[in-house]
């Protein structure tokens, strides 16, 4: 028998239900202490591995975390009961815009007008202060991590791995750096990628502008951004439109700035839109930026990088860009040049971080082509498992709809520095050696003068990367912490797990930069989870209704809040409902409660008597057939099917009629037929635990711990083995016999009888007569029956004793 480790002041008490959050705290100090979650880098089990999310660092854990990473780790557990050696690191996502917001925001001040040092100096004593307590988040609500294997995405370590990548696509001539038109977040004041825009309604105008050909003749443009007059670069109509096709070839002048600009011909023109002619300014949308490529038009940039007018829109200079809207329209209107104006709403693309509308500006940025590659992405994505599979088409629509390549330079202070040098003589790039990773190139010198020149006088780049450009090597921030001869056994790994929102930022870079560096994906599976709503909307901080998990953590328990996130499948949406952790609770009381039964009538382990008696022969293979099934289901991701299975199982099998039916034999039995029942009583409720430990890691090694753990051979029910079916066939005689108690139980009830009172006899037909009778002498017991019967239907005679009973 094993020794227990557990001092007597550490031991967890079933009689303390009252005091779960101390308990969970053992019961967490106990992984920790045991290391029960450690990868083993020396054993020869298979490897089952698990690119982890990190989290962003941008305030505190939301239900949306407490819902994806509780569903991940139903698998984590699982594969970890299944004998595999589960590589499960931990990682935080703290380089990005919201970890810039989130400092600001508590340090009350503006990182840009700060030092580079300054603001890196700032940004990691902050981090080194508030990581500690961001993680314990995740360990509160029982992730089974390996939280050794920890990484930050601004560490030494994942800067050189971002780094490296980097350099290994620059090798594959994958990467350049040109100025060109670029997405703008003018909060931020930083260049951003396609994948970090999302599609907001808002409110506008849609103004009706006059402009003049040369001879004096007006027309009318339609815009809803009118203070981009100044940059009109050119006017486009369809072809097709009879209404304009005369207007092609000549010149017109814009009102107020009294510009010449050609009128033009492209089919994108939408005849059906406003007026049928469009202005095309540098730069409004993409379709300018298109207009602007195809057809060479000269540059004209009103917007500077924080958002306001500059020196080429003349008198509304300085202006932010909503102020000089309202102020041309003014302008418009005392001139008479703005003939109608509508209130519209509107679709505007935002920074995903900022909120606020993007512009496109013209700006030198590094890029990683891949506009090129779409069919091999597409393959690439249909070599993945997808579960659930539909989850795949919005991959597949978002890599087919691609406009830009992928920017990936950042004009910020704190990030991961691109590794690059511009020789001061003539201009060459000059890339690091990978030797000196990683490097700053403010604080470093390349390691060899300019290949072109020879000079050694160099330009740092001052750019940083986006922070996904560093997240998409996520399995190799953790695999490079591993030693050198195991990192080619964990790549590719098993599973990526992750919320569907960052399918086109998270999965898509991670999946794209390792088909171009290693030709090949870099997991086998993925799993997508749902959102978190309240009363049918996404939860959100703008919308005030957001709930806490550390809240419900402290009235639930982290069982409740994980049972709650076992309710929803895969990719499905899931509304929170505080119903669900009320049933979890409950649950959790009756696991308790049921324990405590088993055990007031158990000594020690019992041994399995040569002969089962029949009842639990019948009851295991039930629990056998639960095995099978809900195995099936872990395997298949559907954790929440097995939570029902389970369940169910437990609620109407093991607690409704087992329990009942075995009182009387465990109370006065004796022999093999006590033996039987005890045997059954003490392996169903260890199957039952480790079938559910999964889900409820916590309540599960609460019992585990202190009740069989000194017979069992395992440290903890999370490392021990995953249950299997025995020798038992079920032959569906159970259902039949707790169909036909349950029967008894409410004749009993709408008599108000006992359960106990006796019965004169029940009457059975025959088909069931024959099966009851095989289990005759426990079914009598429980139900009270003195006779059983064939009868022509079901019937119940109570006798002179249950009337006594029930006039006493």
């Amino acid at each position: 028998m094993p020794e227990n480790n557990f001092k007597e002041n550490q031991r967890f008490s079933l009689k303390r239900e009252t005091h779960f959050k101390e308990t969970e705290e053992k019961i967490r100090k106990f992984w920790e202490k045991e290391k029960i979650y450690k990868f083993d880098s020396k054993s020869k089990k298979k490897i089952y591995s698990i690119d982890t999310p990190p989290p962003t660092v941008s305030g505190k854990m939301h239900m949306g975390h407490a819902f994806s990473y509780s569903q991940q780790d139903f698998i984590a557990r699982y594969k970890r009961m299944r004998s595999f050696r589960i590589f499960y690191p931990f990682g935080t996502d703290d380089n990005g815009l919201a970890t810039e917001k989130l400092i600001q925001k508590n340090l009350g001040i503006d990182l840009r007008k700060k030092t580079r040092e300054e603001a890196v100096e700032i940004c990691m004593n902050f981090l080194k202060k508030e990581l500690p307590d961001f993680i314990q988040d995740w360990k509160n609500i029982g992730m089974s991590c390996d939280f050794s294997i920890l990484y930050s995405t601004i560490d030494d370590n994942s800067r050189k791995v971002s780094q490296k990548s980097f350099l290994e696509l620059a090798k594959k001539k994958l990467v350049y750096r040109r100025e060109a038109p670029i997405l703008w977040d003018v909060v931020f004041q930083t260049a951003i990628a396609q994948a970090e825009l999302q599609d907001r309604e808002m409110d506008s105008y849609f103004s009706d502008l006059v402009f003049k050909l040369e001879n004096g003749e007006e027309f009318l443009i339609g815009t809803t951004r009118p203070e981009l007059l100044g940059a009109c670069v050119a006017i486009f109509v369809n072809s097709k439109d009879k209404r304009h096709k005369k207007l092609i070839g000549k010149y017109a002048h814009t009102p107020l700035y009294n510009v010449r600009v050609p009128i033009l011909s492209d089919e994108k023109v939408d005849m059906e839109k406003g007026t049928g002619i469009v202005m095309c300014c540098t730069f409004g949308d993409l379709t300018d930026v298109e207009w602007y490529k195809k057809y060479e038009l000269p540059l004209k940039m009103l917007i500077n990088p924080d958002g306001t007018m500059n020196e080429k829109s003349g008198k509304y200079r300085g202006m932010k860009i909503l102020e000089a809207r309202k102020a041309i329209i003014s302008d418009l209107k005392i001139h008479g040049l703005l003939k109608n104006q509508k209130k519209i709403t509107h679709v505007v693309q935002v920074g995903e971080r900022s909120g606020e509308p993007i512009e496109i500006i013209n700006s030198m940025q590094w890029y990683v082509k891949y506009l090129d590659r779409k069919k091999e992405f597409l393959k690439a994505s249909g070599k993945l498992n997808w579960f659930p599979k539909h989850m795949k088409h919005k991959l597949d629509n978002w890599i087919r709809g691609l406009q830009w390549d992928w920017s990936i330079s950042r004009q910020r202070h704190f990030g991961v520095p691109i590794p690059v040098w511009y020789c001061k003589k003539c201009n060459e790039t000059i890339f690091a050696d990978e030797k000196q990773l990683p490097v700053n190139p403010f604080n470093h010198k390349p390691l060899k003068p300019c290949g072109k020149c020879g000079s050694k006088d160099v330009i740092p780049e001052r750019d940083v990367f986006d922070t996904w450009f560093t997240s998409s090597s996520s399995p190799q921030l953790a695999i490079s912490l591993m030693p050198f001869g195991l990192q080619g056994k964990l790549f590719p790994m098993s599973l990526r797990p992750q919320a569907q929102e960052i399918i086109n930022f998270w999965l898509f870079y991670t999946m794209a930069k390792s088909q171009f560096i290693y030709g090949k994906n870099p997991w086998d599976d993925v799993t997508i989870s749902g959102v978190v709503t309240l009363e049918g909307e996404k939860m959100a901080k703008s919308k005030g209704n957001i709930v806490n998990p550390r809240e419900i953590m402290n009235e639930y328990g982290a069982d409740a809040l994980r049972y709650w996130a076992a309710s929803s499948k895969l990719g499905e949406d899931m509304e929170y409902q505080e119903k669900e952790l009320v049933a979890g609770k409950k649950f959790i009381n009756k696991l308790r409660n049921s324990t405590r039964f088993v055990f007031m009538n158990l000594k020690n382990k019992p041994k399995k008597p040569k002969k089962l008696e029949k009842d639990d022969v019948e009851f295991l293979g039930k629990l056998n057939k639960v095995i099978d099934i809900s195995t099936k289901y872990f395997e298949d991701y559907e954790y929440h099917k097995a939570k029902i299975q389970i369940e169910d199982f437990f609620w109407k099998y093991f607690c409704d009629y087992y329990l009942e039916t075995v009182k009387k034999v465990v109370y006065q039995g004796n022999g093999d037929k006590r033996l039987s029942a005890q045997h059954t009583l003490y392996h169903s409720l260890l199957t039952i635990l480790k079938l559910f430990a999964p889900i409820m890691p916590f309540i599960t090694e609460e019992i585990y711990q202190e009740y069989f753990k000194k017979y069992e051979e395992r440290n903890s029910i999370h490392v021990s083995e995953w249950p299997t079916s025995g020798k038992e066939k079920y032959l569906g005689h159970l259902d039949i016999l707790k169909k036909i108690l349950s029967r008894i139980n409410q004749y009993k009830s709408n008599k108000h009888l006992p359960l106990n009172t006796p019965l004169e006899k029940i009457s059975l037909p025959k088909k069931d007569y024959n099966i009851v009778s095989d289990y005759a002498e426990r079914f009598q017991a429980s139900s009270g029956a003195i006779v059983l019967n064939v009868g022509k239907e079901f019937k119940i005679e109570e006798g002179k004793s249950s009337n006594r009973k029930k006039s006493n």
